[in-house]
């Protein structure tokens, strides 16, 4: 009798919260909680674009729990050539006011694959990321 192979789920890639990934983190959303476990059972990075910082950091109290998160993930810099794809993107999807979904987008594309991006909105992401097939963008 022939043994059956057992498939072993992906390892590595990189899951990208956005704003409301980070929110809904440092809220312990059930959902996106899955989703962080999950990429730390395969050795996934989880990463944040720096530019998220400027919609989910406000200076109050309710900054304690997502620092919390931002102190767990690994955040990425918006270089030169990350703001050239974002705006490659814009121009190519012509979401002209899509600017901070543009970099998070061109952040996973630099990221290692696959990657998925945790969003709350996905349509804008979705579109700005449609030409790549190794990046998947979830609904939280």
């Amino acid at each position: 009798m022939a043994r059956q192979r057992r498939r072993r789920p992906a390892v590595g890639g990189t899951l990208v919260l956005d704003a409301d990934g980070v929110t809904k983190a440092a809220a312990n959303d059930p959902r996106v909680q899955a989703f962080l476990t999950s990429a730390r059972n395969r050795d996934a990075r989880v990463v944040v674009s720096a530019i998220t910082l400027a919609d989910v950091v406000r200076g109050g109290r309710r900054d304690v729990s997502v620092h919390r998160v931002l102190s767990r993930v690994s955040q990425v810099p918006v270089t030169t050539a990350i703001a050239r794809t974002a705006g490659e993107l814009l121009g190519a999807t012509r979401l002209d006011d899509a600017t901070i979904d543009a970099v998070v987008a061109a952040t996973a594309m630099s990221e290692p694959r696959p990657v998925v991006i945790l969003t709350s909105d996905p349509d804008d992401l979705g579109r700005l990321t449609s030409t790549d097939r190794s990046i998947a963008v979830r609904k939280v």
